[in-house]
């Protein structure tokens, strides 16, 4: 299960990262899958960085939790 998570928290954690690098420079068009849940839900339209930037913590806690879970 630690494996498991620590791989969904780096993928997250990549991709809220990617995501913010994109709305701030433009770079990685190819790596903004939190473009699918920006377009999508219309209270996040107007709030594209705060939302890649949230992708990014809870990727990190995904990270930590993983990091603090026991290893059976």
């Amino acid at each position: 299960m630690k494996k498991v998570l620590e791989f969904v928290g780096g993928v997250v954690l990549i991709g809220g990262l990617a995501g913010v690098v994109r709305e701030l420079t433009g770079w990685f068009p190819f790596m903004g899958f939190t473009r699918a849940l920006t377009e999508n839900v219309w209270f996040l339209e107007d709030r594209v960085l705060f939302a890649n930037i949230v992708v990014a913590v809870l990727g990190f806690v995904i990270l930590m939790i993983a990091d603090t879970s026991r290893r059976t």
